[in-house]
Order: structure tokens, then sequence, then C-alpha cells
């Protein structure tokens, strides 16, 4: 899959549209629209469903570490879920330069600081996860897909080893994207 096939398949949902237009004007630094909403909506693409279907939420990352309070974030994500509010969807935001204060709490695995949004990409759980479009001036979208894009136009959900990995959560997701999308072939995880 190219790029200028998979921003298609992500701009035929109407909502993916609306959160890449408005996201500059969050003022959100290092801010990205990723993971599901992306790849899910290639999926949809290749096997002929509605572009929203199967989408559970649409996440947007973004990295700031001048304050690493929830409080911070927190006010960050209020502000930033202005510009959504109308959309029919659930949209998340969060502060890639926190993850490591919460995660080995909430999923039981270490997670080191990172220093940039696309460092927290790099650890999805699954390669078919790991894409990022960022607005850019001009009206361009910047892709980040550091594994390529053959795993979603291959309909693949491959564990990806990253040393965050945890393969219950791993299996979980495999299993619900699996009932909403039969078609995907599934490799187990280590």
């Amino acid at each position: 899959m190219e790029k200028s096939e998979l921003i298609g398949h992500v701009l035929a949902n109407s909502t993916n549209a609306a959160v890449l237009d408005r996201l500059p004007a969050t003022g959100l630094p290092d801010a990205w629209l990723v993971a599901g909403a992306l790849f899910q909506a290639a999926w949809n693409g290749l096997t002929g469903r509605a572009p929203t279907y199967g989408i559970k939420d649409y996440d947007i990352v973004y990295f700031d570490d001048s304050d690493l309070s929830w409080e911070a974030e927190d006010r960050a994500i209020r502000a930033a879920a202005a510009a959504f509010a109308d959309l029919d969807a659930t949209v998340e935001i969060r502060n890639q330069a926190r993850v490591h204060l919460w995660y080995p709490e909430k999923f039981g695995v270490p997670y080191a600081a990172i220093s940039a949004a696309t460092d927290g990409i790099d650890r999805y759980l699954a390669v078919a996860c790991m894409i990022g479009l960022q607005p850019q001036p001009g009206g361009d979208l910047r892709l980040y897909a550091p594994r390529g894009l053959d795993d979603v136009s291959r309909l693949i959900v491959r564990p990806n080893d990253s040393p965050n990995f945890n393969a219950a959560n791993y299996n979980a997701k495999a299993t619900r994207w699996q009932q909403a999308w039969p078609e995907l072939t599934i490799l187990s995880a280590r």
C-alpha cells in the first residue's frame, strides 16, 4: 500500500478528515492521529466496509515534556477536546511524554521515557498499529510508519517485539479485531 492509498482510505472516514483538519488548531505540540483510526479505516476500504465500521475511538497523541503532571495533561485534553466536541465519536488525547509514569501500573510491564510522540508509535503492540498522520502546513499529511504499510495492506496483525510488549494485551486486541474483520491473519505472540 502506498501513502496515497492509505490517506484515501483514512479520509473516506469523515471523522478522520475532521480530526486531521482541526488538529493544528488545538496547539498540541508534536500531535498525531494514530493507530486504529488509520489502520482500521484502511481495512474497511480494503474489505468494502463502511469507512467508520469497527473503529472504537480516534486516538491523538502529542508530546509535551514541559510539565509532566496529570493536571497539565488534563488541561491540554480539555482544551483540545473542544475542537472535536461536535463529532459523533470518542476522541482520546494523550501526552506521550507521561506514558512512562502510568504504563507499568496499568499494563504490568516497564515503559522507558521517550523523547517524541513517534517514539510512542514505535512501541504499539502490533506492526499494523504503528501508523501516524500529522497535518502539515499547506494541507499535506506527514506519514509515520516505521515498519511500513505491508501488514495493513495484507490484513496481517503481527506482534511488535518492543520492550513493553504484553502478549495478553496483544491477544485481546487481536481477537477483537478478528471478530470485526474476519479476513485478518493474526500471527501469534511468542
